[in-house]
């Protein structure tokens, strides 16, 4: 077996792997760095030059894992794309949305290389899309392999309980055997069940460190965190304060939607108007579509019945009244400029009647980051487009990952037992502490960690 690390970045970014299995390939994963522009943000396609690709298959649609995916089309044009049938009902927006903001920002930051792939290009590919159920072993070999009948390697998608269509990835040669387990959840969410991993058993993994460097404190659990953030809000629309939750618009802001319309419905919180962003209600639709084809909560809670959803256009932003207690859950949650949650956040910051609630990660050099670290009553650089303000507004945090806690993930390795683990997607720190920990608990383990562009052969 070999296996290339196409992620330019040696913390979370751009995921891709090449995985060569008894003479086929196929690419896991084909995303775009979150923190790079232009080609320097796509995996290292180039490194895979002349490789005959036989499938790409995808974890799940956020842009980290799937925003290259037309690119990578483009270098392995003979290559099945596969994903679960989930994701298939979300792809082509998650796309289609990414070249309109690529070209937003060729126009407003100059970035000349964008976009990378057009909305025709992305509308020729699609018919290679195929989804499929999960726990369901599908054949991957190239078509003309197939038909002259030399065989072919399988896989299998699990569900890893992150978002809609998110899946581990279990590869079966007729000796080898490998799991990818794309980003996991292995607790409960509002609305995703945990991860459904129990049978996976494979001689090589490649095993997510999102959460690697982050300890939870004792006695702090996802309940502890959902209760504080209830009596947060209820404090806040007491005090007739707005409340911006930033989230990312597939998944995030789903699971918040779900929460306030429990809260609404058991009367912890008065009903009201919601108000998102327009991504943000193409993927709740989508949610309450195929709420019976996921393995979820309140599978019959419909968001958009339960709650009176208002799509904030970007002149309401600017003009709108913040006074007499709102609530907007709106992307996206690193509060990029040009964006609904950037936007209002400038409004908001400098008034101390505002709250704004942050109930996932921020990249300290996005402008969410910038302000989850800013002191209260002193000024700080919040995005180049509006320059410094004063954080006069309530700013809190609440950890309501979509990531599995490290101790899980640790005790998954157990259950897997591999000859092999490759630790990606996380960074540096969260990376050692894995390697440190598995060492530890099962020193039989070969543990490697693979610089971008690394082969490693197994």
């Amino acid at each position: 077996m070999r296996i290339l690390n196409l992620n330019p970045d040696t913390d979370i970014g751009a995921s891709a792997w090449l995985v060569e299995l008894e003479g086929h390939r196929i690419l896991l994963d084909a995303g775009m760095h979150p923190r790079r522009d232009g080609r320097a943000a796509l995996p290292l396609f180039k490194l895979a030059r002349g490789e005959e690709v036989d499938a790409i298959v995808i974890s799940h649609c956020h842009h980290d894992h799937v925003g290259a995916l037309p690119v990578a089309v483009r270098h392995f044009p003979r290559a099945h794309v596969l994903m679960t049938q989930l994701s298939y009902f979300l792809v082509e927006r998650v796309l289609h949305n990414s070249v309109n903001v690529m070209t937003r920002q060729r126009d407003e930051l100059g970035v000349r290389e964008y976009p990378l792939y057009s909305h025709d290009e992305v509308d020729e590919i699609a018919p290679r899309f195929q989804g499929f159920r999960f726990n369901r072993e599908v054949e991957w070999a190239a078509t003309h392999k197939l038909r002259a009948g030399l065989g072919s390697p399988t896989l299998e998608f699990f569900d890893a309980g992150h978002t809609l269509g998110s899946a581990g990835i279990l590869l079966r040669g007729r000796k080898e055997t490998l799991f990818y387990t794309g980003d996991v959840c292995f607790h409960d969410q509002t609305l995703q069940r945990a991860a459904r991993f129990e049978d996976v058993r494979a001689e090589v993994l490649i095993l997510e460190t999102t959460r690697g460097a982050r300890e939870v404190p004792l006695g702090v659990t996802r309940e502890t965190e959902v209760a504080r953030l209830t009596g947060a809000i209820q404090q806040a629309l007491r005090r007739k304060s707005s409340v911006l939750i930033p989230s990312f618009a597939l998944g995030r802001t789903q699971e918040i939607l779900a929460l306030l319309a429990l809260l609404m419905r058991e009367g912890k919180l008065r009903p009201q108007p919601v108000y998102i962003g327009g991504l943000g209600r193409v993927f709740t639709e989508i949610y309450d579509l195929e709420a019976h084809r996921m393995h979820r909560r309140h599978p019959n809670l419909q968001l958009r019945e339960a709650l009176n959803l208002i799509v904030l256009e970007p002149e309401q932003v600017r003009g709108m009244k913040l006074g007499g207690g709102r609530l907007f859950v709106l992307t996206a949650g690193m509060m990029n400029e040009n964006t609904p949650a950037h936007d209002l956040a400038a409004r908001m910051i400098g008034d101390p009647r505002q709250s704004i609630f942050f109930v996932g990660y921020a990249d300290p050099d996005t402008p969410a980051g910038r302000l989850r670290a800013a002191t209260a009553g002193e000024k700080f650089l919040f995005s180049p487009a509006v320059g410094e303000l004063v954080r006069k507004c309530d700013v809190q945090e609440f950890d309501l990952t979509a990531h599995a806690n490290r101790e899980d993930l640790l005790d998954f390795v157990g259950r897997v037992s591999p000859r092999v683990v490759l630790l990606a997607h996380g960074g540096e720190a969260a990376r050692h502490w894995f390697e440190e920990k598995i060492h530890r608990r099962y020193p039989r383990i070969k543990v490697i960690q693979p610089q971008p562009g690394q082969t490693v052969e197994i």
